[in-house]
């Protein structure tokens, strides 16, 4: 039975889950909702509670499905994972995942009608995804990359309108990164895909930099929180190109996910107080104590 339960918790890479909230704070953070204590009010302590929840089983039901849909290439690449070595069966697996998303939806709903019209767009998608894109060079990672800028406009939404909508660019350039990484996750010589996420990682430093510039005065705040993404994607991404092999990959994917945490924290510093940016770096001990129990990729 523990084996089981741990099977299913494995499919939703719980490591992988706070990085979804944090989209959420440095969403939330841009709508303004952080910029006074007082807005700390028992209605809007639900409202975030249940969009943090929302994009959290949206982010565990995709990552379920793709596993759902990478059937056939893990039981020969991954034979070890909960459903080729059938701890966790194919059906059962459709089906927690599914209610993942759908879940993730009606939260969204709960909060406003756009939250959940966003949170309906993002499963779609997931599922697009997982389906069909992410085997596409260019697709995937694009696609991939509007799924992480549709969760932070889910965050923006939570008062009901959107603003600062630019910012969605920030997480589709970094995600798109990522995913150029990882296509030497399993057989390696991807230098060229390392050369190209750094100039990606680059922008994405700048872009957020240059954003917050032009619509706060909280620049200086930011930069300590920017450095700091900055060693931790090019640390692990320097080794990757240095010795090219599947391990110190999969290494720089796994910093680059993590460090999303990171990302956020720096976009919320830029629209509300040093404090939150903290509290959201606060995930990263957890995210990576997770790393450690579950896999990341």
């Amino acid at each position: 039975m523990k084996s089981v339960i741990k099977g299913y918790l494995s499919l939703m890479r719980p490591a992988n889950l706070p990085t979804a909230a944090a989209d959420i704070f440095a969403g939330a953070s841009i709508a303004g909702i952080f910029s006074e204590l007082s807005s700390f009010s028992a209605p809007f302590t639900l409202n975030l509670f249940f969009i943090v929840l929302a994009s959290v089983f949206l982010y565990a039901g995709g990552v379920v499905l793709n596993d759902v849909f990478d059937i056939k290439i893990d039981a020969i690449e991954r034979p070890e994972r909960a459903i080729p070595s059938g701890l966790i069966t194919l059906k059962n697996a459709a089906i927690f995942g599914s209610l993942l998303l759908l879940m993730g939806i009606i939260l969204a709903f709960f909060v406003n009608t756009l939250a959940g019209c966003i949170s309906t767009i993002l499963a779609g998608f997931i599922v697009t995804y997982d389906y069909y894109s992410k085997h596409k060079l260019i697709l995937g990672p694009l696609n991939m990359g509007l799924c992480r800028g549709l969760n932070l406009l889910l965050g923006i939404s939570i008062l009901g309108n959107i603003q600062h909508i630019e910012f969605t660019i920030v997480p589709i350039v970094y995600i798109a990164a990522i995913t150029l990484i990882s296509k030497g996750e399993v057989h390696g010589n991807n230098k060229n895909h390392i050369i190209f996420a750094g100039v990606l990682y680059a922008l994405v430093i700048g872009l957020i930099s240059l954003f917050i510039i032009l619509k706060t005065d909280n620049i200086l705040q930011t930069l300590p929180f920017l450095a700091l993404l900055a060693f931790l994607i090019y640390k692990s991404l320097l080794k990757a190109y240095k010795e090219n092999s599947p391990l110190h990959i999969k290494k720089a994917v796994i910093a680059g996910v993590l460090s999303l945490i990171v990302l956020d924290a720096a976009i919320a510093v830029g629209f509300s107080q040093i404090f939150v940016g903290i509290l959201i770096i606060l995930l990263l001990p957890l995210s990576f104590i997770l790393s450690r129990l579950f896999a990341v990729t």
